[in-house]
């Protein structure tokens, strides 16, 4: 026994050490995450083989039930029910979590983290309801089970749908991000910022899901209309809801539309959750990134929901979404008691999609009509979500950024509406467009997105500018000391009459009436001389800073930052006069960041993670053309006509049949 404490306890020392100085986690989390994820791959294992055997029922049973509710192959409805619970408990740890690192700082470990069993147990369900997609279809005759006609082959009598692939492959990649997370902070030290390259990978993952959802409720639809066809039954009959007769015309275009519409209004949630930094007023990046990524989201989601679910749809869409993310805010801010989150509306840009869809000629182009809908989306839809931005979030866009947003936002709305017209296009009942054509829009898409990204990082640090600030006592607040600022910037020119921010930032210090975070927009009142608006804290475990953004100009100072022995850092006091330089501010917010190792290995490291992002964008793009072309083949066929299985080394193969 001492033998073996000898052994491990410097190896233990060692990884505690990283976790306690804010570089990864702790070796017995490590160990307990991973047991987690081999006893639940076991399982799903034993699962398969005992379902796909004939050596027990329960699935069969369960599925067959719920398969009648929703009149589609039990494949693509049982994942769908368990995916809304799994991906909307996922979301609420998210927020949960980005609340949690915004007022009370980093954690002692993953699992140290309340928030975190909810994104754990949601992302471990996402991947579930992809293998259960997977697993699912199978004959009570013991032919061979081919859900679909698009279906994969994955050994010699199995069969996959391609949404459930997809499905779990965006699980697989959002839970791959927790250990690649933890490596990353042992390299690079805690990023505290939602868009670290890991941190992308596991809210990523669970956004793009959405996208595979979508598919996979388009491939069960697919495959219950042609399996109809094929035996000759009516579409549309009475369809049983807990044993009540559903009348047809709610269980047929009614509920399609509806759950289309909130599929959608997923959708929107998902690809929002990049923007969530903003949302809570602790943006790390440039402001001009609001914007954009919300004429990504909101271009995307809403011309999907208009072409695919049609008239009306875009505003379900924004309104399921609105709800979902009230929701979530009221439980954690006012509820938890973390600090609360706004979130973007997207109204204006629906607005823009269901008036530009009153054009016949327009809309029956889907990619011509994503591609108007993303102009007008990066300009009419902007400006009416700048009014929502104005009125609800801690920092509203200047004048002065508009030709930067114009610049970048157009690009960005024409290849986004394109690619969604692309997809939308793809889930109409008829082919694609020509293989060079769809690659040529995917590619454009990531190209632009990628481009204006990088230009959107590109920044400048001043090298002589100053800041003076007069600190004046006031009341305490949850036992802490609190001060209002009378700033000074030297030289005064420094900062131009229309400044993206100059706030007070108040971050990671707890309590019950400030809740850990404070955002306070300066007022001018000269050139080069500000006042702030409200107290903020000084004392404690906060972390204040004075923060400017003027165009490309990003810097920051410490007004106060408590002492960390953890990472090495002595306290900044905030004393009555400070009079300091303005300097790179990612080195003031991630403050337990390390930036003593060689620059090529953050970057090779960054670049590897991108490259993942853009495999799993590259194999949706397929899996959605290979559902498209597996129905609708070419041009002239009748709608959903049965083709059968093409023949391989002379046979023909089995028929396809709905589980």
């Amino acid at each position: 026994m001492q033998a073996a404490e000898l052994v491990s306890s410097p190896i233990a020392q060692v990884m505690n050490l990283a976790a306690d100085a804010g570089g990864g986690a702790a070796l017995d989390q490590v160990f307990i995450m991973t047991a987690a994820t081999g006893v639940i791959s076991i399982a799903l294992l034993w699962i398969a083989y005992r379902h796909r055997t004939f050596k027990s029922n329960w699935l069969e049973d369960w599925a067959s039930w719920l398969g009648r509710i929703g009149d589609r192959p039990t494949w693509s409805v049982i994942p769908v029910f368990l995916f809304i619970t799994t991906i909307l408990t996922a979301f609420l740890g998210f927020i949960w979590d980005v609340s949690l690192h915004v007022g009370r700082g980093r954690d002692d470990g993953p699992l140290a983290n309340p928030a975190h069993y909810f994104i754990l147990v949601g992302l471990f369900f996402l991947f579930i309801a992809g293998a259960l997609a997977m697993i699912l279809p199978r004959n009570d005759d013991r032919s061979i089970a081919k859900p679909g006609m698009a279906a994969i082959r994955i050994t010699r009598t199995w069969y996959s749908p391609v949404g459930g692939i997809l499905l779990a492959a965006c699980g697989v990649y959002a839970l791959v991000g927790f250990p690649l997370d933890d490596i990353w902070h042992r390299i690079f030290g805690q990023d505290v910022t939602l868009w670290g390259p890991t941190h992308l990978m596991l809210i990523g993952g669970a956004g793009f899901s959405l996208i595979a959802i979508i598919l996979l409720l388009h491939e069960g639809f697919l495959a219950a209309t042609v399996s109809k066809q094929k035996n000759q039954t009516p579409p549309g009959g009475p369809s049983k809801l807990f044993g009540w007769t559903v009348p047809a015309w709610i269980a047929g275009p009614f509920m399609t539309k509806l759950a289309q519409s909130i599929a959608c209004g997923g959708l929107l949630i998902g690809l929002s959750v990049f923007q969530v930094e903003f949302d809570f007023g602790v943006e790390q990046f440039r402001l001009v990134f609001q914007p954009m990524l919300m004429i990504g989201a909101g271009v995307f989601g809403c011309v999907v929901a208009r072409l695919w679910a049609g008239p009306g749809a875009a505003f379900i869409a924004v309104i399921f979404a609105a709800f979902i993310r009230t929701i979530v805010a009221v439980l954690v801010g006012p509820i938890l008691g973390e600090p609360t989150n706004t979130f973007p509306l997207y109204l204006g840009i629906a607005i823009v999609v269901e008036l530009l869809a009153l054009i016949p000629q327009l809309r029956q182009n889907a990619i011509a009509f994503g591609a108007v809908a993303g102009v007008l989306g990066a300009t009419v839809g902007a400006y009416g979500e700048s009014l929502w931005v104005q009125a609800m979030f801690p920092i509203p866009w200047p004048s002065s950024m508009w030709p930067s947003l114009l610049a970048v936002g157009i690009p960005i709305g024409i290849a986004v509406g394109m690619t969604a017209g692309l997809f939308a296009r793809a889930l109409e009942p008829r082919p694609l467009p020509r293989r060079a054509v769809r690659r040529s829009i995917v590619v454009a898409m990531i190209l632009v997105v990628a481009g204006s990204t990088l230009w959107g990082l590109s920044i400048n640090v001043p090298t002589s500018a100053r800041a003076t600030l007069h600190l004046t006592e006031a009341p305490q607040v949850d036992g802490f000391r609190m001060v209002t600022a009378d700033v000074t910037v030297t030289p005064t020119d420094f900062i131009s009459d229309d400044p993206e921010w100059v706030t007070i930032l108040a971050w990671q210090g707890g309590g019950n009436d400030l809740r850990g975070l404070v955002v306070d927009p300066l007022e001018k009142v000269g050139p080069g001389h500000f006042r702030s608006t409200r107290p903020f804290p000084v004392s404690g475990s906060w972390k204040t800073v004075l923060r400017i953004q003027d165009g490309d100009t990003l810097t920051a100072l410490p007004i106060y930052m408590a002492a960390d022995p953890a990472i090495g850092a002595a306290e900044v006091s905030a004393t009555p006069h400070i009079d300091r330089p303005l300097g790179r501010e990612i080195e003031v917010l991630q403050r337990e960041r390390k930036f003593d190792h060689p620059a090529w290995l953050f970057s090779t490291a960054t670049w590897i993670v991108a490259a993942m992002t853009i495999a799993l964008v590259w194999v949706l793009s397929w899996g959605v053309a290979r559902v498209n072309q597996a129905y609708f083949p070419r041009e002239g066929d009748p709608p959903l006509r049965f083709q059968g299985a093409r023949k391989a080394s002379g046979k023909r193969e089995p028929e396809p049949v709905d589980a």
